[in-house]
């Protein structure tokens, strides 16, 4: 039986990433409010320290490290926000760190989990098992291993996201969350529960890659392949059995969305919002669109992940 982390959890981690973490901005926009005929609140974690709310559970997580473990290190394995995450907050802790990632990531993010004082451990995705390497380096060296999203510290803290925008906006009618392993969905669904509780929940996810909503709907945990899609952030391969477990009991529904509408929002962000947003991030306004009839006259919050973009590669996806 796991000990799955509670709401109370998201209020301690909440203070333990006061002054560390950023209380990002909550942002509307006319146009999107015309367009679904509801009133629509952006919390954007694209503004978090790092360009992402994985900074949350990281430092929730390695701020309750002992002595011993502070010492030995920590070991994390991630496509890029959440090793940039651990990068950063290991390096404001005082904790040497080693991050797998894979040899496709994009590029401005290896260079930022490098940037930040990280080794690098490169692998390939499609070949590799990284949850394995980062196993055997956690025993060969005596790391702790962080994984990105199935761990009840990083829940927690990546809860407080939407802690904070329900403590800002009031209650919620609708809430939209990006999808990948379930980390900021989980954590979100126990701050929905504790402070909204009859707002409808929604994690979304990229249409090749719907693992999440497969799983949600069958009541087990379903694997895939590794998705082909340009949200690089939610390229996971199934749920957690934390995650699994809060987004079963807690979430309403699994939705998806395709990449073609994640580039429509890209855009959208960039040229009236004057927001760089990742595809991943992209991925709750996408599904916000597609609902439009049924969110008419609600109260909508919609949580934008993280904006960790290469400038090259976002320029030609806005181009496509």
């Amino acid at each position: 039986m796991l000990n799955l982390p509670t709401y109370d959890d998201v209020i301690a981690a909440s203070r333990r990433i006061d002054g560390h973490a950023h209380c990002t901005p909550v942002m509307t926009s006319r146009i999107i409010n015309e367009e679904l005929g509801a009133e629509v609140f952006f919390k954007c974690e694209n503004l978090q320290r790092m360009g992402a709310f994985k900074y949350r559970g990281a430092f929730n997580a390695l701020s309750k490290f002992d002595e011993r473990q502070r010492k030995a290190g920590v070991v994390a394995f991630s496509s890029g926000n959440h090793a940039q995450a651990i990068a950063l907050s290991a390096a404001l802790l005082g904790i040497p760190a080693t991050i797998i990632m894979p040899n496709d990531a994009p590029a401005a993010k290896i260079a930022a989990t490098r940037g930040y004082g990280g080794k690098v451990v490169i692998y390939d995705r499609y070949t590799e098992d990284r949850e394995q390497i980062g196993r055997d380096l956690a025993e060969k060296h005596g790391f702790t291993l962080i994984p990105p999203y199935d761990h009840p510290d990083v829940i927690a803290g990546q809860g407080t996201a939407a802690k904070e925008l329900f403590e800002e906006v009031g209650e919620l009618d609708v809430l939209f969350v990006s999808l990948g392993g379930g980390g900021l969905l989980a954590g979100s669904a126990l701050s929905t529960r504790a402070l909204s509780p009859a707002c409808t929940l929604y994690g979304v996810e990229p249409e090749a890659g719907n693992d999440g909503q497969q799983s949600f709907r069958s009541g087990k945990i379903v694997h895939i392949d590794t998705p082909k899609t340009i949200a690089d952030g939610a390229q996971t391969q199934h749920l957690g059995n934390y995650t699994f477990e809060i987004i079963r009991r807690d979430v309403n529904d699994v939705l998806t969305a395709s990449d073609a509408q994640l580039k429509d929002c890209m855009r959208f962000f960039a040229s009236r919002m004057k927001l760089v947003v990742e595809p991943t991030g992209c991925l709750g306004l996408a599904a916000a669109q597609s609902m439009k009839e049924q969110l008419r006259n609600k109260r909508v919050g919609v949580i934008i992940s993280g904006g960790n973009v290469d400038l090259d590669r976002f320029s030609a996806l806005l181009q496509e």
